[in-house]
């Protein structure tokens, strides 16, 4: 009996997968997450270190399976390693497995960088749906790397944005990231030529940094402000400041992977700042009708880690539609 699987590039991704797509899809495995009807353990990270680096140049690799019942099987293989840009390739690769959830036979595999960047993008547009004030229209972005852009799209799909302000600490970067916003979207987008420039006043802040230490400060942070934070993934990690995380209302997209993961929660708890209990709610009890925000002049944070059910439902919906409009390529074995 032969077996047939689909090959899906970026661009076969993208032909058949919008940014609305993924912020409805990724509310709706939120929801289910939260409730908990799938089954998603934290991921399994892996060190690596290259033989031609040095002993501190130590990259990771991840592994982060998901099971809907009845709908969807499969995983993402992700891989971040810094060194990457020495060779024009990016930090941050991804791929992802999907199989039938019925006979475990391999139904595609994707390449999974545009559902790993704008799906992650997409979680946070969710998030400042739920959380952040209405009427918000500024932003500011930390960063200006595949996160910034994608995040810029994503948030513009939900928020009527005035004033759009970018700081890394390339200013090459930082020049570029600004030209191409102009023109994929309009003008109202300005590089700052410090992070506190670009945040203070923000209604929106996002931080996509590769940085082990902190970005911000906890007095550049209006009141009624919503914090994205998406790097930062590790233990040992944190690019807020830790009085800024004490003082906000905290939300993340899994209690589990928070606890065990983000050096932003983690330190916090090892340094007395606060306890588990500080996270108030995942962003699926959001969806599913928890308690958000509870006045305008709230911090809201919503930090993010990334939940591998909503990499799998995307990746499920692309396969569909791929098959349907003969995108990729059919292999048979």
């Amino acid at each position: 009996m032969s077996i047939q699987f689909r090959l899906l590039t970026e661009e076969d991704v993208k032909s058949v997968l919008t940014i609305d797509d993924l912020i409805e899809t990724m509310a709706v495995a939120l929801a289910r997450f939260s409730k908990g009807a799938v089954t998603q353990p934290v991921r399994t990270v892996i060190p690596v270190r290259a033989e031609d680096s040095d002993a501190a140049d130590v990259s990771f690799w991840g592994l982060m399976p998901a099971y809907v019942p009845s709908e969807s099987l499969g995983a993402k293989l992700v891989t971040v390693f810094g060194s990457n840009a020495a060779r024009g390739l990016p930090s941050h690769l991804a791929s992802i497995v999907l199989l039938d959830h019925e006979t475990g036979a391999l139904r595609a595999l994707l390449d999974g960088r545009f559902i790993a960047g704008a799906g992650t993008a997409a979680v946070s547009a969710v998030s400042s749906r739920l959380l952040a004030r209405p009427g918000a229209k500024s932003l500011a972005i930390i960063g200006s790397g595949v996160q910034a852009r994608s995040h810029l799209d994503a948030l513009a799909r939900v928020h009527a944005l005035k004033h759009v302000a970018v700081w890394s600490p390339n200013a090459t970067h930082r020049d570029q990231f600004v030209a191409e916003a102009e023109s994929r979207h309009r003008s109202g987008i300005k590089a700052a030529d410090h992070a506190g420039e670009a945040v203070v006043g923000a209604d929106l802040i996002v931080l996509a940094t590769s940085s082990p230490s902190p970005v911000i400060e906890s007095g550049w942070v209006k009141p009624g402000a919503h914090v994205m934070s998406v790097g930062a993934c590790r233990p040992t990690q944190r690019e807020m400041d830790p009085d800024l995380v004490a003082r906000a209302r905290l939300f993340v997209d899994s209690r589990a992977a928070a606890l065990v993961e983000s050096g932003d929660v983690m330190l916090g708890i090892q340094e007395g700042r606060f306890d588990a209990g500080h996270i108030l709610a995942e962003i699926g009890e959001l969806v599913n009708g928890a308690r958000g925000r509870t006045a305008d002049t709230d911090i809201t944070i919503f930090k993010s880690l990334g939940l591998a059910v909503g990499d799998v439902r995307a990746a499920d919906v692309a396969g569909r539609r791929a098959v349907e409009r003969w995108s990729g390529w059919e292999v048979r074995r």
